[in-house]
């Protein structure tokens, strides 16, 4: 079984709600990646997802925007990240999941990607900006690796995509809560309730809420 599959249903039968945090990696220099994995990790996260960040950064709200240009800034680099992930690797007991954009990726090489990301404990991938259909360029080589490809389900998506998604999806089911980019909301938009149901009706794999939490 997937590893954040099974990090997600162990958290439920413990009685608790899944929770995975997001941090940007480089973000007051990744020297601060270790302590800051290690301490979410000691507090109990079900998973942590690793922001990889990027000049175009397409689904960002301006929180996560500006943390990532103080992060390149920095000089983080997508190859820095795993390497400083590896470095410490044998500490992390939770499942990572990177959140990245496909060309970081393609211009790493997708096969090379896929090995170190697994060395450095990443066993997710969310790719915002690439479409189900395109997913075939990275989805061969992070399955020989033991990586999932985390699909994105929006509140547009009609039920005929809410199936081909959910039936796609890997570890878990990233429902998008509101329309548009990332950040912070006062309110949230439309029945999520009957979202949710909607996509859990296609699939036993877990369902998470994320976008503007």
């Amino acid at each position: 079984m997937s590893q954040i599959k099974e990090a997600i249903l162990e958290t439920n039968r413990q009685g608790h709600k899944a929770f995975i945090p997001y941090i940007m990696a480089g973000d007051g220099g990744l020297e601060k990646l270790k302590p800051t994995i290690l301490k979410l990790q000691e507090l109990g996260v079900t998973a942590i997802e690793v922001g990889i960040p990027f000049t175009d950064p397409v689904a960002d709200g301006p929180t996560i925007e500006e943390a990532g240009v103080r992060a390149l800034a920095n000089g983080t680099t997508l190859r820095k990240v795993l390497e400083t992930l590896a470095g410490f690797a044998h500490e992390i007991k939770i499942p990572l999941i990177a959140m990245t954009y496909l060309n970081p990726v393609l211009a790493y090489g997708i096969g090379q990607f896929a090995k170190d990301a697994h060395k450095a404990g990443i066993r997710g991938v969310i790719i915002p900006d690439m479409p189900l259909e395109e997913s075939d360029l990275v989805h061969p080589a992070l399955k020989a690796a033991g990586i999932d490809l985390v699909q994105l389900v929006s509140l547009t998506s009609t039920p005929e995509r809410i199936e081909k998604l959910t039936k796609a999806s890997e570890g878990f089911i990233y429902a998008v809560t509101v329309n548009g980019i990332t950040g912070a909301r006062s309110t949230f938009e439309g029945d999520l309730e009957s979202h949710f149901k909607k996509i859990q009706s296609y699939t036993d794999t877990p369902v998470l809420a994320g976008f503007g939490i």
